[in-house]
């Protein structure tokens, strides 16, 4: 079951719209953990690097969902911000195995954090401790130590490890995402109601 089909069959929810950024740096998995999700007939066969963003659209049991793949190249990580305003969750994708950049993670973590659009929401964090399989891999918790993850108070974020590739342990990481983003659906809708 991919990642969208898992959303909308957990949030169960009609006609809405869902909006997932995912961004990390450049050669992290970002496009390969989109594709894994993907149904057998939309997959790509070949992942390339993204340039610039893509967007992928699917609509399943009532839902739409839209995936904006953003590039992490330095020359566009400031396409990300364009996105933080209309998303209902963020899947940040980090190369476990790629230590001499864990200090760039940090700060594009960071600087996604304080961002005007992103600092005041409850929009959940999930984050892909990817590439798992490689002998150099930090692991989850060295890397959630390393980002300093215990700081974030205000919002929910989560860390999974991952191999976009084999797709060991993406679904544990959608699973708590689809389950934030229900919890904060439903707040939502409750709230509208009372007024």
């Amino acid at each position: 079951m991919g990642l969208f089909d898992s959303l909308a069959s957990m949030l169960k929810l009609k006609k809405e719209q869902i909006n997932i950024l995912v961004v990390g740096l450049n050669n992290s998995g970002k496009s390969t953990i989109v594709n894994h999700f993907k149904g057998p007939e939309e997959k790509s066969s070949v992942t390339v690097p993204t340039v610039g963003f893509s967007v992928e659209k699917f609509q399943n049991q009532g839902v739409n969902f839209t995936a904006f793949d953003m590039s992490g190249a330095v020359r566009y990580r400031s396409l990300w911000e364009h996105h933080f305003k209309s998303s209902q969750g963020i899947v940040f994708v980090i190369d476990s195995s790629d230590r001499m950049r864990l200090v760039v993670v940090k700060d594009e973590l960071d600087t996604l954090l304080h961002h005007p659009d992103i600092q005041d929401r409850k929009v959940p964090i999930l984050l892909f401790a990817n590439k798992m399989d490689n002998p150099e891999a930090l692991s989850s918790v060295k890397i959630a130590a390393a980002l300093g993850l215990e700081k974030i108070k205000d919002k929910p974020w989560h860390i999974s490890s991952s191999n976009a590739l084999t797709g060991d342990g993406l679904q544990d990481g959608v699973q708590w995402l689809v389950q934030q983003i229900r919890d904060i659906v439903t707040t939502s809708r409750e709230s509208r109601s009372r007024k």
